[in-house]
């Protein structure tokens, strides 16, 4: 198809979605001659088969996920296994293929690597599919929903509270439609769109609803993006992956300087070059970290994996991680604390209006709404009055920020429904705004949602064109004309989930935009309670705005950082809080070191979704909320937040226990190296022995540690504490071997192979008890894992072929007591050396 030809008939496809608007139904039939929001005409199936012919598509290339080709090469192809490879190549080249064992940690790391890289990939695709996003798109006159790739150029797409838009566009038609640009822009305001304005990717609506015409579509659409990155598999802003980087850093300079002097030096003291090449390999391979990284990336694979079956999905690695630092709990109240399933419960009339009245000025504002929120849902599926008659000028839609929607009908006037302490004027002597006012606060008190209905004549919500704005103002002559009574049901697991993150110590803030006084009422049923909020709130009136009995109000709040952080740190529960505020809280929380998780589920979520450490979004969830949190329970299930956490800490724990094992076994083995560099000694091991070591002191616990539970609460500084175990761990195991390897070598009537078995089982037996020192709290499996090490050893020992393949040589009686005084002097002195360093550090004072 020509340009000439996809320009004209884009025109006239924006033309008729415009203009032909098919018949309504429901109770929205009423208003949809004034409001033309209903379904436009869209694309034609034919049509639609032409853009797909023609690839234009909303296709977005995969680059964010590993290719097999990709996973098999950065598996395969890593700094571990290239220092291995060298190693191989040269003990081969000395002619002693036996000592090459080492090499099998090659094919283990990388077999183990691809194929849990792959068992994750194949889980997050699944769930991926599963949270994508949908567009509802009008095509042949019809509301269809398809999946963002099956969006093509000029598609006709709905706008709804809460959605994310995934191509730019052109809004075809609107009502009281406010898009929130922040997540682009920076600009803190919703910004109001008429037919013709412009809308980008990647904002989402805030209120109101309308149409807009998809103008640019496939990979530089920004939300598109946003949408395949569930299934990115990456780790990014780890503190675990910056240490092992950091440890990896510094070895790779280490290694290559001592194994070069230790070579120089054995190549002078040796017969053979081959010899020397031997000990040089032992000591090269012995210093590697080999077994790290794997254990690493495995750990978080299986924290991921873990949570995925529980219909959490984490879009990355580094999120695992990330939960287990989190020491304070931001919770909305609606979708976290409560089910957000909201029930009519009744309606009272105020002044003279009657019941009949009150329901029909229900109905006609919940008809209003073309894409109506939860609240108005409920109210307009309980109300059965139609409102015949009722001709709409104008509306604003229901915003977070406003806490209010309005209608304005001809020949009726204006009617406002919100929050009573909004719409109430709070300093009216009129006796119908100080009954509900009474009788609005007591409702809130006992924890009921509470709406009230205002009705103004001289005011009209007129449209400002030049400004491109309706007016938000508030009419003065606003009368009340009936409270509105909702209920939320709280979780049954609620108070026993809050419980346990206390327990944990993590901290729970409950931030609502509810009445204060309603959320405080909900809180405590929940099992969460404040009991510094209500002093914080006494004022000189008695506006009940101001004074929530356990609930700060927001509106209160300061807007300067440090002051805003002093108040989150006195209380607890937060009512009448805006999207913004929300962010803001976060901000000022993590600006006193706090690591923050926030959950949500609607668009007033969103900003402090993305902006915590931690954002967690329900799956029922708006898009938006789901396109920026870093974890999304697909089944909405509150009580998975506790595995959540659980399994965060498992993975941090145990990998730190894994770092202490590879790092001490590098420690000793750069401490040996050096000794024997000074000393010009032949080295105290055949490569084939540290692989016997490396393998039971190590490689398999490491892996046993690495998947176990463990739920110890967390601490930040993972590298520092590492280097204080291992290090002292270390440095005590290889000094005291190497000074039994030398009593031995030297003792008339002991052999070469004599003293490197008993310095072997020396290092083997020192290696045990640090295990045993990384394992505490010690359980009965710990202990058997590090007695099932020994034993096996042991095997390897008594059998004639283990003994003569590894050129073990069963020491004498002097030999077996010197070796145990040195297994218990170096077991002894690494847990000496090691509480000395921690103690100290935990007495150095601390500065800010």
């Amino acid at each position: 198809m020509s340009e000439q030809a996809q320009k004209a008939e884009k025109a006239q496809v924006s033309s008729s979605s415009a203009s032909e608007i098919s018949k309504p139904s429901g109770l929205s039939s009423k208003l949809a001659n004034s409001t033309g929001i209903s379904t436009p005409n869209g694309l034609s199936t034919a049509q639609v088969q032409q853009r797909i012919r023609d690839g234009r598509t909303n296709n977005v290339p995969e680059q964010p996920v590993r290719t097999f080709r990709q996973i098999i090469r950065n598996n395969v192809l890593t700094p571990v296994n290239a220092i291995i490879g060298s190693m191989f190549t040269l003990i081969m080249v000395a002619g002693y293929p036996a000592d090459a064992l080492f090499a099998g940690v090659v094919v283990s790391n990388s077999v183990i690597g691809i194929a849990q890289e792959l068992q994750a990939r194949r889980t997050l695709n699944r769930l991926a599919v599963l949270s994508a996003p949908k567009v509802r798109v009008a095509r042949d006159g019809v509301t269809q929903e398809v999946s963002t790739s099956e969006v093509v150029a000029d598609d006709i797409i709905e706008l709804r509270p809460g959605d994310q838009l995934v191509v730019d566009g052109e809004v075809v038609s609107a009502q009281g439609l406010e898009i929130d640009e922040s997540l682009l822009t920076g600009e803190s305001d919703p910004v109001d769109k008429a037919p013709g304005d412009a809308v980008m990717s990647g904002a989402f609506v805030n209120a109101g609803a309308g149409w807009y015409a998809a103008t640019a579509i496939g990979a530089d659409s920004y939300a598109a993006r946003l949408s395949e990155e569930a299934r990115r598999f990456k780790l990014v802003g780890s503190e675990l992956k910056s240490g092992v980087n950091t440890i990896l850093r510094r070895l790779q300079w280490i290694i290559p300087l001592a194994t070069a002097l230790l070579l120089l030096r054995l190549l002078v003291n040796e017969d053979r070059w081959q010899d020397a090449l031997q000990g040089t390999v032992a000591a090269g391979v012995a210093m590697v970290p080999d077994g790290l990284v794997l254990l690493t990336s495995l750990a978080f694979i299986t924290g991921v994996v873990a949570l995925a079956r529980r219909q959490a999905l984490a879009r990355e690695l580094a999120s695992v991680e990330l939960l287990a630092r989190v020491d304070t709990l931001c919770l909305d109240k609606t979708g976290t604390i409560t089910t957000g399933q909201i029930s009519f419960d009744r309606v009272e009339p105020l002044s003279n209006t009657t019941q009949a009245e009150a329901s029909l000025a229900l109905a006609a504002l919940a008809a209003a709404d073309p894409a109506p929120n939860a609240t108005l849902a409920a109210i307009a599926a309980a109300v059965e009055q139609k409102p015949d008659g009722w001709e709409l000028t104008h509306s604003v839609a229901f915003s977070s920020a406003r806490k209010w929607a309005a209608a304005s009908y001809a020949d009726r006037g204006t009617y406002h429904l919100g929050a009573p302490d909004v719409l109430l004027h709070p300093e009216s002597t009129d006796a119908a705004h100080d009954t509900a006012r009474r009788r609005a606060a007591a409702a809130s008190a006992a924890g009921s949602r509470v709406l009230v209905v205002t009705h103004a004549w001289s005011f009209d919500l007129s449209y400002n064109g030049a400004a491109g704005k309706t007016t938000h103002d508030l009419p003065e002559d606003r009368k009340p004309v009936c409270l509105v009574y909702l209920g939320d049901t709280i979780r049954p697991d609620a108070p026993e989930i809050f419980a346990y993150f206390r327990q944990q110590g993590v901290e729970l803030k409950v931030i609502s935009g509810d009445h204060p006084a309603t959320v405080a009422a909900i809180a405590e049923r929940a099992g969460i309670s404040d009991s510094n909020t209500s002093n914080n709130n006494a004022s000189d009136n008695n506006d009940d705005s101001t004074n929530s009995a356990g609930a700060f109000d927001a509106r209160r709040l300061p807007e300067q950082t440090d002051e805003l952080a002093d108040v989150l740190e006195s209380n607890t529960v937060f009512g009448r809080v805006d999207p913004h505020q929300k962010r803001a809280m976060v901000k000022a929380m993590q600006s006193r070191g706090r690591t923050v998780a926030m959950t949500g589920d609607g668009v007033n979520d969103v900003l402090a979704l993305k902006d915590a450490d931690m954002g967690i979004a329900m799956g029922s969830g708006s898009s938006a909320s789901r396109a920026v949190a870093q974890i999304v329970l697909l089944d909405n299930r509150f009580a998975t937040l506790p595995r959540v956490l659980a399994e965060g800490r498992r993975v941090i724990n145990n990998i730190e226990r894994v770092a202490n094992l590879f790092i001490t076994k590098a420690t000793y083995a750069v401490l040996l190296t050096v000794l024997i560099g000074i000393f010009g000694s032949p080295f105290p091991f055949l490569p084939r022995h540290l692989t016997l070591i490396g393998t039971f002191s190590v490689g398999v616990p490491g892996f046993f540690l690495a998947l176990a539970p463990n739920h110890q609460l967390v601490q930040r500084g993972f590298l520092p504490r590492v280097l204080r175990f291992s290090l002292p761990a270390g440095a005590v195991a290889g000094v005291v071997t190497f000074a039994l390897y030398e009593i031995v070598r030297r003792l008339d009537g002991h052999s070469l192979y004599e003293a490197r078995t008993v310095a072997t089982m020396t290092l083997l037996g020192i290696g045990l008890v640090i295990l045993l020192l990384i394992s505490r709290p010690l359980r009965g499996w710990k202990v058997a894992l590090a007695t099932c090490m020994a034993g096996s050893y042991a095997i390897a020992m008594a059998v004639p072929f283990g003994r003569d393949f590894f050129e073990l040589e069963a020491p004498t009686l002097s030999g077996w007591i010197l070796m145990l005084a040195a297994v218990a002097v170096g077991g002894i002195g690494s847990w000496l050396a090691v509480d000395l360093t921690q103690r100290r550090t935990a007495e150095t004072p601390k500065h800010n």
